[in-house]
């Protein structure tokens, strides 16, 4: 399966963010999106999600049925601050999403075998949301995206402010799940990007520029990705 992107172009009043993007993403593969504080990262996510209007571009998915423009149906998008209804239990929760969402459900799977796959004990399956530590909060809105078994997920800084634990919970998690969806995680910290993802993407000079990675742990490649940085017009 690919995700196809075609001379995608946003901009906000005179500021240019995106200029004719040109990009390809596949299954099987976990994406870095890579780029500095400000450089159009959630802008790329928002474009895609339908979140933003875009100046132009075309979005399509390919897989063995052929060629479908991208709905917004066939993405998951994980936020880095998790909104999730805080006045109902997590069971709760997880119960009514399972009950709106019974056409995309895995009909062989039970509300316990989703709260394993992301580890939440039952003593916490009773509680309220609102008591939730941020990092259960962003599990809990990890595991409805998987639920809901999007085609293509966007992860926008989804493990930044998570503890070692938890982060490796999820790291773990994306990389079972790779091989049935596009997966596309955008982060700051290159040092995450390079143990997670298999390939590393970065916005730069408004557009996204793979960087290859034959030697993806030498320094040598690591100075690249700075240098792409650092030359960006996106600061």
């Amino acid at each position: 399966m690919k995700l196809e992107i075609t001379n995608l172009k946003k901009s906000y009043g005179d500021k240019t963010i995106l200029n004719g993007i040109d990009f390809t993403f596949e299954s099987g593969k976990i994406y870095g999106l890579i780029g500095r504080n400000g450089a159009g990262k959630t802008t790329f996510f928002n474009c895609l999600n339908e979140d933003v209007d875009i100046d132009s571009g075309y979005f399509y998915l390919e897989d063995d049925y052929g060629k479908n423009p991208l709905c917004n149906s066939d993405i998951g998008y994980v936020i880095s601050t998790p909104t999730v209804p805080e006045f109902l239990t997590a069971k709760e929760f997880l119960t009514f999403f399972i009950e709106i969402n019974a056409e995309r459900v895995d009909p062989n799977k039970t509300i316990d075998d989703y709260f394993e796959l992301v580890q939440i004990p039952k003593e916490d399956q009773d509680k309220l949301l609102k008591e939730y530590s941020h990092g259960m909060k962003n599990k809990m809105q990890m595991l409805i995206n998987i639920i809901a078994n999007p085609k293509v997920i966007l992860l926008d800084e989804p493990l930044t402010s998570l503890d070692i634990v938890v982060q490796e919970e999820i790291k773990n998690l994306l990389k079972d799940l790779k091989s049935e969806h596009i997966i596309i995680f955008s982060t700051h910290i290159l040092e995450l990007a390079m143990d997670l993802c298999d390939e590393i993407v970065i916005l730069n000079h408004q557009k996204l520029e793979l960087v290859e990675k034959n030697h993806l742990n030498t320094k040598k490649y690591k100075d690249k990705i700075i240098q792409s940085l650092r030359d960006s017009s996106n600061d």
